[in-house]
């Protein structure tokens, strides 16, 4: 799945997973050392994440129902939890640096493909 930031004209991932069953949403990304460039998750039906039992930091894009930003969390590591965004209704996980070099803001517009 493609991910873009379509206010800002930027690709945010290339190579995205779907996690919108129990089983995916609970893995997540546990089973992985490293999130390559190009790649993240999006997991359904989530307005906060846990960073307990990973290897590595990401960052985290919080949309709403209409694809909107509603939250970012930049650089999140292990042994960690992200603030709740009450309006969030999914979660995307990415490399850290993805929400800089997107130049993500809250309000912007992403489309999922």
């Amino acid at each position: 799945m493609k991910i873009e930031n379509s206010t800002r004209n930027t690709v945010i991932a290339d190579q995205a997973v779907l996690a919108d069953t129990f089983m995916s949403r609970m893995v997540g990304l546990l089973k992985h050392k490293s999130l390559e460039p190009g790649h993240g998750l999006l997991i359904t039906h989530c307005n906060s994440i846990h960073m307990f039992f990973m290897r590595f930091a990401i960052d985290v894009i919080f949309i709403d129902d209409n694809n909107t930003v509603v939250g970012l969390v930049q650089n999140i590591r292990p042994n960690r939890l992200s603030r709740i965004y009450w309006k969030a209704k999914s979660a995307i996980e990415v490399p850290v640096g993805v929400i800089q070099s997107s130049r993500t803001q809250v309000a912007d517009k992403i489309i999922l493909g």
